[in-house]
């Protein structure tokens, strides 16, 4: 039985302001076929289906076109998709009925009073398979208190054996998740950081011993979990920021054997558009920003889609005219323009965050937004206060649950 394992395709993102649609249907198609080639049983998506709880029309009829065309394509292929913490809880939930016509089981959210609702047995031509269908958790599903750490990981232990009660024995069992496992590794600037109760991550202690394999969303970066190859993050299928630029992107296949788990292999997802960030690392001068851009080459992307370029530039620059003379650069360069980042000395001695506008300031983490803050306008010296940053836990927790 050959499973595929996929997460957090961020349908409906605008990268700087540019449309990903073509990128995301790129992958979709690739996807499609990628289900036939490899005859898959079961396709699981851990969360993060949509970029926002909100999407637009088009990426929820791009969602739905995919689904018609995987089942007509692969008549016996079940898909189950989870909520993530991006995606609306009643939204996918809403979709239920209509998407269990093609064999597609959503799960928005978790029920502690009826947790067997998230197990779904899947009969397919080689097996059947039982899949803990887990969502994102918020702290309201779990009863998890706010001012305890450790609540929020106990809550969601719990929540999965509880689901296991639902199990039979002897068929194989695929857990899901969307979550920070403690020890993965996120990337710099696009990942919203869960952090319910002050616990942003947990342990893979969570998951106990029953499932075969762990298929995890949320983290953007294709890796394994405490060194386990049953439990793992895909990562997502394109890069969602230019930290993500050099990240392999991939989907994983996974195999079982006689009931057991046999095999897991990445499958790597081309890429339609390339993200070029110049300089690498550090910012430049505006004199070498302008022997950077008339050294670029983009020649080997003339039988590809236009690529992604951001430009970071000294902060130190003192040239007023240094946007013009971009600009006149840039005129014969056929490149989606994302935008120059001022970067500082402080920033490239200590890779600290800066932003030139207050629209990528949202791509911070909310606890390294405040210590930024705190430091800028009481105490440069002082780390925040403890009790500061719990107020500030129990506001994004009740956030969260009003967003479910």
């Amino acid at each position: 039985m050959k499973v595929l394992h996929t997460s957090d395709w961020h349908l409906g993102q605008q990268f700087y302001e540019h449309s990903r649609h073509a990128e995301h249907q790129f992958f979709l198609d690739w996807l499609c076929n990628t289900l036939t080639s490899h005859q898959i049983d079961v396709l699981i998506v851990s969360g993060d289906i949509y970029h926002s709880a909100t999407p637009s029309a088009m990426a929820e009829q791009q969602l739905y076109a995919f689904i018609r065309r995987a089942k007509t394509d692969n008549p016996n292929l079940h898909i189950v998709i989870t909520a993530g913490n991006h995606d609306s809880a009643n939204r996918i939930e809403t979709a239920k009925p209509l998407l269990s016509q093609f064999d597609t089981h959503v799960v928005g959210r978790f029920d502690k009073h009826t947790p067997h609702d998230v197990v779904k047995t899947l009969s397919t031509a080689n097996g059947t398979l039982q899949v803990v269908a887990m969502p994102f958790l918020r702290s309201a599903d779990l009863d998890a208190q706010a001012d305890d750490p450790q609540a929020y990981q106990r809550g969601v232990a719990r929540a999965y054996q509880a689901a296991y009660q639902a199990l039979d024995a002897q068929f194989p069992v695929l857990a899901m998740g969307h979550l920070h496992a403690k020890g993965g590794s996120i990337s710099g600037d696009s990942e919203r950081n869960i952090t319910i109760g002050g616990f942003d991550a947990i342990t893979a202690d969570v998951f106990g011993e029953r499932p075969d394999y762990v298929a995890l969303g949320h983290l953007h970066k294709a890796q394994k979990v405490a060194g386990s190859e049953a439990i793992r993050y895909c990562g997502t299928p394109l890069p969602m920021s230019f930290s993500e630029r050099n990240y392999r992107h991939q989907t994983l296949l996974v195999e079982f054997t006689n009931n057991a788990l046999s095999s897991v292999k990445p499958l790597d997802v081309p890429r339609l558009k390339q993200v070029i960030l110049l300089p690498e690392r550090g910012g430049a001068t505006l004199d070498e920003l302008m022997n950077l851009l008339s050294e670029l080459d983009l020649s080997q992307y003339q039988d590809t889609a236009t690529p992604y370029l951001r430009l970071r530039l000294n902060a130190s620059e003192t040239d007023s005219q240094f946007r013009h003379k971009i600009e006149q650069a840039l005129t014969d360069k056929q490149v989606h323009f994302c935008g120059i980042e001022r970067v500082s000395n402080a920033q490239q001695a200590t890779d600290e965050p800066h932003f030139e506008d207050l629209g990528q300031v949202e791509k911070l983490e909310p606890v390294s937004l405040l210590e930024l803050a705190y430091r800028a306008q009481i105490d440069s010296e002082q780390a925040v206060p403890q009790a500061l940053q719990d107020c500030l836990m129990q506001v994004l927790a009740s956030v969260q649950e009003q967003e479910a």
